[in-house]
């Protein structure tokens, strides 16, 4: 079942307790904002870029741009409209809708920097690059989840595989602002990681190992990156790009292995070796 194609995925959490986490979420956002504006663009020596920075910009600005699409499917996920909700279940969506908007405009403004950065760059021009990504952008985005801590643990996953991206781009890219634009793109996935991960560890702490692992496994063993059955040319692109920055997203699966570890008590000790061992298994393919 597709959730964006239903009325919405039940909370399983208290919403007393999505309010917690999403309004420390959003006020730790608020503290660590920037603007387009605060590179230092007249600094930008394209003649520091390689033909492979170039092409790794425009893989990644298509990533950042399909925002309007990523935004739809959570908000078709978990409505904030319609009468037919129960009141727990419109509060649970309603406080997380609160950090939704929150990391939609940090995705905003990632796609608005990036799309500045290839035509202050020469990469693209302003109307042919608007055209690409409407080409992309017009897709629809939606997730094979039925429940919320998978729509969750695939943010989770995402979130760090991306975080990692940026920060090993970073460690091969000489030009001074696309460096320290990578920099800010990387912090804020971080921010990102840290909202989910304190999440899907509430619902683990909430419902126990046992009953989370096989969910949890079912994100890992289905796990794409964004737009890779959608965006044009997607698995030979990207294999150039990982090849280029050394990046290999099953990393991002050690960090929900470290977030499930941390709940291994005594009755939790199998669910975490078994998660674990399942990750080895996917990474050695």
């Amino acid at each position: 079942m597709n959730p964006a194609a239903e009325p919405g995925i039940r909370a399983g959490l208290p919403p007393e307790e999505m309010r917690r986490l999403a309004g420390f979420a959003v006020s730790r956002a608020g503290a660590r904002q920037w603007s387009v504006d605060d590179l230092a663009w007249d600094a930008l020596r394209p003649e520091e870029l390689t033909e492979t920075d170039s092409s790794v910009v425009r893989f990644i600005t298509f990533i950042e741009d399909h925002i309007p699409g990523y935004l739809t499917y959570f908000l078709e996920a978990f409505p904030v409209s319609g009468g037919d909700q129960a009141i727990e279940e419109f509060c649970f969506n309603r406080e997380y809708f609160r950090f939704l908007i929150s990391w939609a405009n940090d995705e905003e403004r990632h796609a608005s920097v990036l799309t500045r950065y290839q035509i202050e760059a020469g990469i693209s021009d302003p109307d042919t690059l608007m055209r690409e990504l409407a080409e992309e952008g017009r897709k629809k985005f939606a997730l094979p989840y039925e429940t919320p801590v998978q729509a969750f643990t695939y943010t989770l996953v995402q979130e760090k595989a991306t975080q990692l991206f940026y920060q090993r781009f970073k460690a091969v890219a000489a030009e001074p602002v696309l460096r320290d634009l990578l920099h800010r793109l990387a912090r804020d996935e971080a921010r990102h990681f840290a909202f989910y991960s304190e999440l899907v560890g509430a619902y683990i702490e909430r419902h126990g190992l046992g009953a989370t692992v096989a969910d949890l496994k079912d994100v890992l063993a289905t796990f794409r990156m964004p737009l890779a059955d959608t965006l044009k040319g997607y698995w030979r692109w990207s294999m150039k790009v990982t090849d280029a920055t050394s990046y290999d997203h099953t990393e991002a699966y050690d960090a929900l292995v470290r977030l499930v570890t941390g709940f291994a008590g005594e009755s939790g000790r199998a669910s975490a070796a078994d998660l674990t061992e399942f990750v080895h298994r996917i990474r050695a393919i």
